[in-house]
């Protein structure tokens, strides 16, 4: 017969592991973000079925940010900076398994599964994804020191309006595109000056793609899962 007290703990754990809240132990160098920047907004594209993919990514089984700790600790001042302008960061993808981008590059050689095309990359065609940029057999995401992301405001929670969506697949996502309105590119540039103050080196054809500068695993990909 087992114990109360043994009972009793075996309870415990499985309201943890139920909550979320007992987390995996991540290699050396490497930290949930929330431990760093409790209220940094957490919105994980790639554990949802909003993306370009149209289904939950490989590798990413809970909506957990996780990063490098030199990388989450210049992204909490990034955060405090912005908080001063009643701005807060949103982040839709930090850390990610090897396992993802070769489920990325799977899909991205099925030329029949255009789901969510009309969505994501309306005006380039699948078949050049590769030729053009925006998929990867490798990603400097799974070195843990670059991520994407965006604004919400301070008091309401809404996403500042950036011109297009996160993962928007053509010229419009570009950092030096300026057929928007004046709003939507002052928008970017507060989220790009942000950035780069504290040590991140933005990608010029997505506006959301940052990476810090002097990462501490620039020859390294992981594959450990995100949860």
């Amino acid at each position: 017969m087992f114990s109360f007290r043994y009972k009793l703990f075996i309870f415990f754990i499985g309201s943890l592991l139920f909550s979320g809240q007992l987390k995996a132990q991540l290699p050396d160098g490497f930290v949930y973000v929330e431990d760093i920047i409790p209220d940094i907004g957490v919105k994980l594209s790639y554990y949802s079925h909003y993306n370009f993919v149209g289904d939950t990514i490989d590798g990413y089984r809970a909506n957990k940010l996780i990063l490098t700790r030199e990388t989450a600790i210049a992204l909490a001042k990034v955060q405090s900076y912005l908080q001063s302008q009643n701005l807060c960061l949103i982040v839709f993808d930090g850390y990610r398994p090897q396992a993802a981008v070769d489920h990325f590059v799977r899909w991205a050689n099925d030329l029949n599964d255009t789901l969510m095309k009309s969505v994501f990359y309306p005006e380039v065609e699948k078949q050049y994804l590769f030729r053009d940029g925006y998929i990867a057999s490798k990603s400097g995401h799974s070195r843990g020191s670059t991520l994407d992301l965006g604004l919400i405001n301070g008091n309401t929670g809404e996403l500042i309006d950036m011109g297009t969506i996160f993962d928007f697949f053509g010229e419009a996502s570009g950092v030096n595109y300026l057929n928007l309105t004046n709003s939507q590119i002052k928008n970017r540039q507060i989220l790009q000056e942000a950035m780069k103050r504290f040590g991140f080196r933005n990608y010029p054809m997505e506006w959301w793609h940052f990476t810090l500068r002097n990462e501490p695993f620039p020859e390294t990909y992981f594959d450990f899962p995100v949860e």
